[in-house]
């Protein structure tokens, strides 16, 4: 797979729209337990500092996204927070990686100066390996704090990274 990550536009808003419905229907990774319709789609990837897309430059096929934006505001306002989110059926291909690279690169141009990662699930070893990779540090474990699908709770591992 070839993939090239750009700026998203109202035209990617039904394919990002899918990939994010996935990952909040899965109930292991996202918080989020209400799926997006096509309006509250189109309004939240819009009003995200940015919305990134990844596509397979080969097929022209939308594989993933990520969502920037301020983790808080004020005198904490330079740190950043961020979603990533890669279509089922190409997880694995190491496309959550270049994701994350990509929007470290945006953040950093964006202004911020640390990125952090307010609920990392205890078992998305995934996620956990690939930020450790990276350089992110992890900033303790908050017992039972992520409520799975099926309403057991997993531990959280905040983490973070300076730009």
């Amino acid at each position: 797979m070839n993939i090239t990550i750009r700026e998203y536009t109202e035209a990617d808003t039904e394919a990002l729209r899918e990939i994010w419905n996935q990952v909040v229907d899965d109930g292991v990774a996202f918080p989020q337990e209400d799926r997006l319709t096509e309006k509250t789609a189109r309004e939240f990837f819009s009003e995200q500092i940015f919305t990134g897309v990844a596509e397979d430059a080969d097929s022209g096929k939308t594989v993933g996204l990520y969502i920037l934006h301020p983790n808080n505001v004020g005198r904490c306002g330079h740190i950043c927070n961020a979603s990533f989110a890669v279509e089922r059926s190409v997880r694995g291909e190491h496309i959550g990686e270049k994701l994350v690279r990509h929007c470290l690169d945006t953040a950093k141009k964006k202004g911020f100066g640390i990125m952090q990662f307010n609920a990392v699930v205890a078992s998305n070893t995934h996620a956990l390996h690939l930020y450790e990779r990276l350089g992110f540090k992890k900033l303790g474990t908050i017992p039972g704090g992520f409520r799975m699908s099926d309403g057991h709770y997993e531990d959280i591992i905040p983490h973070y990274y300076v730009l």
